[in-house]
C-alpha cells in the first residue's frame, strides 16, 4: 500500500466522483482509476459502489476512510513537528472562524510576540469547520456556537450579548433596550442559515412566537451595519461586532438571555508548535480582558449574562 494511494482515495471518497476527483488532483481520470483499483486489490475488497462515473462509498469504504484519515493525519502532524523543530521562529498558523469580529485585535496582539509567524484564515460555516477540524487542516477555530466532538477540544472563552442594531431615525432609536416581541413586524438583514448567530437568533425568535422576516441574507457579517445605516432593515449584531457610528443605535434585548458563546476549538491529537501554544494563550487573555471591560462598563449587563 502506497501513500499516494491513500491520498487519492481520500479525495475520491470525499467527492464520490472520479472525474471531479481527477480534476481536483490534476491527474488523468484513467491514472486515478488505476490507482484506486490497485488499492482495492491490495485490500481485497471493493471500496465503492459504482454507477457509471458516479461512486458511492460502501461499508468497506466508510470503515477504511476513517482509518486512512487518521493515518494521514498523524503523518501530517509528524511533518509539522519536524518543520517546527527545524525552524521554530517561522511558520504558518491555520485558522478558521465563524465569528471574525475579534480576530484582528487578537492577531495584532499575537504578532507583537511572534512577528515572523504567518496566518491563513478562513471564514466558514459550522459544518465546514467541523470537517476541517476532523481532517486536521486547521490549528484553531473560533466558533459560535461551541462544537462538541470526540476529537474536538472546546474551550468557551467569551459570553457575547447579542444586540439589536437600528438606524438613527428608527422608531426604537430613542430606546436603550427592547423586547423580542416588539420586533415581530420588523424587516431584518442578516447572514445566511448555517452561521451560528443566525441560527441561534432564529430559534429564540421562534420560541417567542415569530419568524424574523429577512430582506437580505449574505455571507459577510461586517456588511450588516452598512445595510442598517441605509435603512434596509434592522439586525441582530453581537456586542463584539458593534461599530461606533452616529447613524447606528444598539439596543439591549430585555428578555430571553440572547447571548452567544464564543469557543476556541482544536483537535485533541493535533501537534502544536510553541507559537501555536502562545497563540492560544493570547486568545484566552484577550477575552479575559474583554470580559473585564464589559463588566466595568456595564455591570448590569454582565450580571444578566
Amino acid at each position: 500500500m502506497e501513500l499516494l494511494q491513500l491520498q487519492y482515495f481520500l479525495v475520491v471518497a470525499r467527492l464520490e466522483h472520479m472525474t471531479e476527483a481527477a480534476r481536483s488532483l490534476h491527474v488523468t481520470q484513467s491514472s486515478l482509476s488505476k490507482t484506486i483499483g490497485r488499492l482495492e486489490e491490495d485490500l481485497g475488497v471493493p471500496l465503492f459502489d459504482r454507477t457509471g462515473r458516479k461512486l458511492r462509498l460502501n461499508e468497506f469504504g466508510n470503515r477504511f476512510l476513517r482509518r486512512a484519515e487518521r493515518a494521514l493525519f498523524e503523518l501530517e502532524q509528524g511533518k509539522q513537528e519536524l518543520r517546527d523543530l527545524s525552524n521554530p521562529e517561522h511558520g504558518t498558523l491555520e485558522l478558521a472562524v465563524t465569528t471574525a469580529s475579534t480576530l484582528p485585535n487578537i492577531l495584532r496582539e499575537f504578532r507583537k510576540k511572534r512577528p515572523h509567524i504567518q496566518f491563513h484564515v478562513q471564514m466558514l460555516t459550522t459544518q465546514e469547520m467541523v470537517t476541517l477540524l476532523h481532517r486536521g487542516e486547521v490549528d484553531f477555530c473560533l466558533s459560535s456556537p461551541p462544537i462538541q466532538g470526540d476529537d474536538i477540544e472546546c474551550q468557551i472563552v467569551f459570553i457575547d450579548p447579542i444586540l439589536v442594531a437600528v438606524p438613527k431615525g428608527h422608531r426604537l432609536a430613542d430606546r436603550s433596550s427592547v423586547s423580542l416581541s416588539e420586533l415581530r413586524d420588523e424587516c431584518f438583514v442578516g447572514v445566511k442559515r448555517g452561521y451560528g448567530t443566525r441560527d441561534l437568533v432564529d430559534s429564540i425568535c421562534k420560541a417567542v412566537g415569530f419568524v424574523p422576516k429577512y430582506v437580505y441574507e449574505g455571507d459577510e457579517p461586517a456588511r450588516l451595519s452598512t445595510l442598517v445605516e441605509a435603512e434596509i432593515g434592522i439586525a441582530f449584531i453581537p456586542s463584539t461586532a458593534r461599530l461606533s457610528r452616529e447613524e447606528l443605535k444598539y439596543l439591549q434585548v430585555e428578555d430571553h438571555g440572547l447571548v452567544r458563546e464564543i469557543a476556541l476549538l482544536w483537535h485533541r491529537s493535533r501537534y502544536f508548535s510553541q507559537a501555536a501554544l502562545e497563540f492560544r494563550e493570547v486568545v484566552v487573555e484577550y477575552f479575559e480582558a474583554l470580559s473585564q471591560y464589559e463588566f466595568l462598563s456595564n455591570p448590569e449587563l454582565s450580571k444578566r449574562v
